[in-house]
């Protein structure tokens, strides 16, 4: 079974046959979490969450 949505504005058919998904493989990653008590001091300082600043750098 495949869900699908059509976000046009008009009617698509599909038949019997027709080739509408495709399967991708890809592992899945279980990372490892390690608990502590405390967390070292960062370049985003007290900002919070999206404040390291809105320049990529190219390091």
């Amino acid at each position: 079974k495949v869900i699908l949505i059509n976000l046009g504005e008009e009617d698509f058919i599909i038949q019997r046959g027709d080739r509408i998904a495709q399967l991708v493989i890809q592992k899945i990653f279980f990372p490892n979490f390690k608990i502590v008590k405390t967390l070292d001091k960062t370049k985003r300082g007290e900002g919070g969450f999206g404040h390291s600043g809105v320049k990529c750098s190219n390091k």
